[in-house]
């Protein structure tokens, strides 16, 4: 017997519950990593090297962008989506450089699935833009060449 009061098992008894112990955390990290709503854009680079390796591609080709942008290090305070474009799903989110700054400038980031190809849209709207005046002055800058419908999703997310 052991301390807990149990008969003693045999090894292949005891190899058969490591395994399904095993397999039932490998299959809860599974679960948790096909959950879309898990990431917040900030820490997607150092979730996955994929992810790390699209981003720098797609940032080396871009001048004068700001670190926070360069390096995803910004704040995000919502969970990044699946989104569903044409047939295409992505994983979609939006960063700032700091909460204050969301009111002026924002990234809105889309991954596809696989991970291999990025898009982002860098909004801008001036500082000293009074509140009642149209968004009309914001400056919008494409990353990643995106086409005009991934140009249209990014523009419905960053205005969500």
């Amino acid at each position: 017997m052991h301390a807990f009061g149990l008969k003693s098992e045999g090894k292949k008894a005891s190899a058969f519950r490591a395994l399904v112990v095993a397999g039932l955390f490998a299959g809860s990290g599974l679960a948790l990593g096909a959950n879309d709503g898990q990431t917040q854009v900030n820490g997607l680079l150092s979730s996955d090297p994929m992810y790390l390796s699209t981003w720098k591609t797609l940032v080396h080709h871009e001048d004068r962008l700001p670190d926070w942008v360069i390096n995803l290090s910004g704040t995000s305070t919502l969970q990044m989506t699946a989104v569903e474009d044409h047939g295409s799903k992505y994983l979609v989110g939006p960063l700032c450089e700091t909460p204050q700054g969301c009111d002026h400038e924002r990234l809105v980031v889309a991954f596809s699935w696989d991970k291999e190809t990025a898009y982002a849209l860098l909004a801008n709207v001036p500082a000293k833009l009074p509140a009642d005046t149209s968004p009309s002055k914001t400056e919008y800058r494409w990353l990643g060449k995106p086409s005009p419908a991934m140009q249209q999703l990014l523009t419905e997310q960053l205005g969500k």
